[in-house]
């Protein structure tokens, strides 16, 4: 799929992205099928702790977590 960028220096606003049109209609399609969900205020909160832990090197790796929680599994079984 070939995809052209046109920097905001040349729109004067936003950068554009500029795809072939049967890449488009399949992202509207898709689009469709999923709700967009505005978060709550609390949720926002709840993001915005998140983004601080992670730039503070708070939070674990995917595989450990997945490690975790397939020895938890494991004991359950």
């Amino acid at each position: 799929m070939s995809i052209i960028t046109i920097p905001e220096q040349l729109t004067g606003k936003d950068e554009l992205v500029a795809i072939p049109k049967s890449e488009y209609v399949e992202f509207l399609k898709l689009r469709s099928l999923v709700k967009e969900v505005k978060p709550t205020k609390e949720e926002l909160k709840i993001i915005a702790q998140g983004e601080r832990e992670i730039k503070m090197g708070k939070y674990e790796s995917w595989d450990k977590v997945k490690h975790e929680l397939e020895r938890y599994h494991n004991r359950k079984s």
